[in-house]
């Protein structure tokens, strides 16, 4: 039997012996492309090369490619773990050709793959082809239907519909028609009660899809008109996964060599069977074997789990993972981060950088799981009020706010939230949670609402032509350009022909300027990329779209970015000397102001170690060192020690930038100063941590770094001012330290005092109220916690009591309630449920706590003496 090694390998060779040139895997997450989160496809690093916005090095391509679906259009997340063959991340196996060869020969070459080399037996598969679309006037794939026909019998080719058969990247993009491939897993038995064309495409779990060739042709346009590419490409993927579980001759992916390895390590740390339990249990195994897998590749490409965007969805798959352990099997700590390290071997060949990252990647995984064990901790405790809230309204069912708030405030998944009503005899109310997900979704999709129109094209051609590296101003022609509405306000998107405007890219932000045309300049507000394309941001649009430009940047914000860009290089170097090689750059920001730079590490940098890395780079710095830039095959620059940023898909030729070969050499493709003098001097000013083994470093330098360093002067000259321009004040604050400490202890004293003669006083106003000692009064103290206090100190001088304490403190309202232990047990009041029903609403604020002491804060304390009725009114 083949290994999954053995299989990967035999496809990639396959390919090499058809002239194709096999690249590694574009990063899983997706930069310069705004309309994707996540590699979804093989197919999306080579879009620019479809839209025609650049030229391929090579028109033959085939790789694996690290994929990601749990967001968009495609989106499996729901499915993974209930079924065999979904997955989160997966590996694509991808033959390209770029107006190169086409349908007959893509068709040609996955067939003999697929029964010569892999030796599927041909009365296993089944083929289909695009039957057509009236609605969109169609016409029926009949090329690919009579290709077909050279290797199939007709009974095994199959029409389908555009949902199965039109391939679309998304709502805009390339795309075209698509002929899949088929296999049949069932047994000679089940193939004889029912012909497997009839299961095609219809979610049998042993009738699957293996392989999609697709060939593109059109350009979906935002109106949803088709409009042909400039050359027919050939866009093909199979599932690596379930590639591996056909030849493998398995009932599930999850039974391959891809995951078992995985499941027997889970089996070992959770000490229980996989595939002999129940149900509920085998997809707890399943999803954690896929998961970490997401986790794991997402994590090491760079992208750390987070509140928003692609963090948000690394989270929430981990969370996904978390709560099937959990709860399925009742392993209550950190697992996740234990799988890492067998993971990182199995891919170590094929996807190196996880090997490489292996141990941060396991801290930052391990860290995650903590925080979300004590988060479930206390959704737990939460859940139990609810509960309990539940069954006091006479009811069965969970309210769906409350739901919510579970999920929202605390993560707490909402199938988790059913899993344990439903061992209470309880059920959520359905459709109040979906319609507060659905409120949610739309302030979401409010605040970041983008309508993108399709481009205009004014002249066709390859991307802009960058040549900002050596000049800060080009003459240039508008190439193409689009209107873009947001939250009302319109603004435009321009691609030039030759630009000088510095994409945003690496860290380092996009140029502004100016677009200066024969009646009138237009300012250029961002620069970012898209597609292959160097995409300038303008407020408004010129009258005369095709006049000929002159483009010009802000030469001195490029100047001052620059100068931080270089004290980047310097700056990771010198990190790398104080504090081992095991540092990498996990991120920056460089821009005119400052620069931020996070790296991995796995402890708090010393004051120590931050003076020697500050004292390292000016160093450098005062040696005036020549910035030398190269050009050069991707494999040279590598042996000749240049740094690649993990994260970062890199061409065949790279920009190398070398500060010394001795001291930094990193792979760049941002704008730097010609020699390390310009930089000045360069300072820190903060390091903290940013994930767990992940640290955060920012600085200034050059015209900034004089700025910092003259604001830090101006303050310590207005604190010696203040210090009646004390010879030494650090010993002068010292001092007052010591004398405020002095004062607030008399102060605490004092208020000890006038608190007991308070005490004293209500003492006196001790009324009864059904049999309750009762005091409810308005008294004046200078703090919260003074009115917590008296309310505990009176607890000591009565019986069968309850107190209500309110005070008015710098205008707002304060209130304090003790129950006594006898009360609440005798007429069940309960001061915290006093306070969140009674109390919050007549002060319009909130607040909580035991139910014998409770607190509350509100804006109103018009409120204070309705307070002391209502409580009255309860006894």
């Amino acid at each position: 039997m083949l290994t999954a090694t053995e299989i990967r390998r035999q496809f990639l060779d396959f390919f090499r012996s058809k002239g194709h040139d096999i690249v590694p895997s574009a990063p899983i997450v997706v930069k310069n492309d705004p309309t994707l989160l996540f590699t979804n496809a093989g197919m999306n690093q080579f879009k620019d090369y479809f839209l025609g916005n650049r030229e391929p090095e090579h028109t033959r391509i085939a790789d694996t490619q690290k994929c990601l679906r749990v967001s968009g259009k495609h989106n499996d997340l729901e499915e993974v773990g209930v079924d065999t063959y979904h997955h989160t991340m997966f590996e694509m196996l991808g033959n390209w050709s770029f107006g190169d060869y086409f349908k007959a020969e893509a068709i040609a070459w996955s067939w003999e793959l697929l029964t010569e080399v892999y030796g599927i037996p041909k009365d296993k598969l089944y083929v289909t082809v695009f039957g057509g679309d009236s609605a969109e006037d169609l016409p029926m794939d009949q090329e690919a239907y009579d290709l077909w026909k050279r290797h199939v019998s007709e009974d095994r080719i199959l029409l389908g519909s555009k949902k199965d058969n039109f391939w679309e990247m998304g709502d805009t993009g390339p795309c075209g028609p698509c002929s899949e491939i088929h296999v049949d897993c069932r047994t000679d038995e089940e193939k004889a009660q029912q012909p497997g064309r009839d299961l095609v495409n219809a979610d049998h779990p042993q009738v699957i899809e293996i392989w999609n060739n697709v060939f593109m042709q059109f350009n979906r346009q935002k109106d949803g008109t088709l409009v042909p590419l400039p050359a027919k490409h050939v866009d093909t993927g199979m599932g690596f996964e379930r590639l591996v579980r056909v030849l493998q001759n398995k009932q599930s992916n999850y039974d391959t060599d891809v995951f078992t390895g995985t499941i027997g390590i889970i089996e070992k740390i959770v000490g229980k069977p996989y595939g002999y339990s129940d149900r509920k249990q085998d997809i707890a195994f399943r999803v954690l074997a896929d998961h970490i897998r997401a986790i794991g590749f997402t994590i090491a490409d760079g992208q750390l789990p987070s509140n928003t965007g692609a963090g948000y969805v690394i989270r929430r798959i981990l969370r996904r993972a978390v709560r099937y352990y959990y709860s399925y099997l009742g392993y209550k700590q950190p697992l996740l981060f234990q799988l890492m390290p067998a993971l990182a071997k199995q891919f170590e060949d094929v996807f190196p950088e996880l090997h490489k990252q292996a141990d941060l990647v396991s801290r930052v995984v391990k860290e995650e799981e903590e925080a979300f064990l004590r988060t479930l901790d206390k959704g737990l405790r939460k859940i139990d009020d609810i509960i309990a809230d539940t069954r006091s309204r006479d009811t069965i069912t969970i309210d769906g706010k409350a739901a919510f708030e579970l999920y929202d405030t605390y993560g707490f998944p909402i199938d988790l939230t059913r899993l344990i009503g439903s061992e209470q005899g309880l059920q959520v109310d359905e459709d109040a949670f979906a319609a507060e997900m659905q409120q949610q979704k739309a302030r979401s999709r409010a605040a970041t609402a983008l309508d993108t129109q399709d481009w205009v094209v004014l002249r066709e051609g390859n991307a802009s032509v960058f040549v900002g590296y050596d000049h800060h101003e080009a003459d240039a022609s508008i190439m193409k350009y689009r209107k873009v509405s947001a939250k009302g306000k319109e603004s435009y998107q321009i691609v030039l022909d030759t630009t000088p405007f510095y994409a945003e890219s690496g860290g380092q932000v996009g140029d502004t300027g100016e677009l200066i045309f024969p009646n009138e300049a237009i300012q250029i507000i961002d620069t970012k990329k898209e597609d292959g394309m160097i995409v300038h941001f303008a407020e408004v649009l010129p009258e005369n779209v095709t006049a000929p430009v002159h483009a010009r940047i802000d030469a001195g914000k490029r100047v001052a970015t620059a100068v931080h860009h270089s004290a980047t290089h310097l700056l990771h170097a010198a990190l790398r000397e104080v504090l081992g090689t095991h540092v990498a750059q996990k991120g920056s920001l460089v821009n005119e102001e400052h620069l931020r730079f996070d790296f991995s590490h796995f402890a708090k940098v010393t004051e120590e170690e931050l003076k020697r890395i500050e004292a390292i780079v000016n160093q450098k710095i005062r040696e005036n060192i020549p910035v030398v830039i190269k050009e050069m095959a991707k494999e040279e620059a590598v042996a000749m020690g240049a740094m690649a940023l993990f994260g970062e898909k890199y061409g065949n030729t790279v920009r190398v930038v070398v500060m010394d070969p001795q001291y930094s050499i990193e792979l760049c493709g941002g704008t730097h100063v010609g020699a390390t003098g310009q930089l000045g001097y360069f300072k820190i000013t903060s390091e903290a941590a940013v994930a767990a083994g992940v640290r955060r470093v920012e600085a200034v330098s050059g015209l900034a770094a004089e700025h910092f360093i003259n604001e830090q002067l101006q303050l310590i000259a207005n604190i010696a001012a203040q210090l009646k321009n004390a010879k030494d004040p650090v010993k002068a604050i010292e001092k007052l330290q010591e004398e405020r400490t002095q004062l607030e202890k008399h102060v605490e004293n004092l208020e000890a005092r006038q608190l007991v003669g308070i005490r004293n006083e209500l003492l006196t106003k001790d009324e009864i109220v059904n049999q309750v000692s009762y005091i409810g009064q308005i008294v004046t103290v200078s703090s919260a916690d003074g009115l917590k206090k008296l309310c505990t100190d009176l607890k000591n001088h009565l019986n069968d009591h309850v107190v209500v304490l309110c005070a008015n403190i710098d205008g707002k309202a304060f209130v304090a309630v003790g129950v006594d232990e006898k009360v609440h047990a005798a007429r069940g009041l309960d001061a915290g449920k006093i306070i969140k029903e009674h109390v919050a609403p007549l002060i319009k604020g909130g607040g909580g706590g035991q139910k014998t002491l409770a607190t509350a804060g509100g804006q109103d304390v018009g409120g204070l003496q309705a307070v002391i009725d209502k409580v009255r009114g309860l006894l």
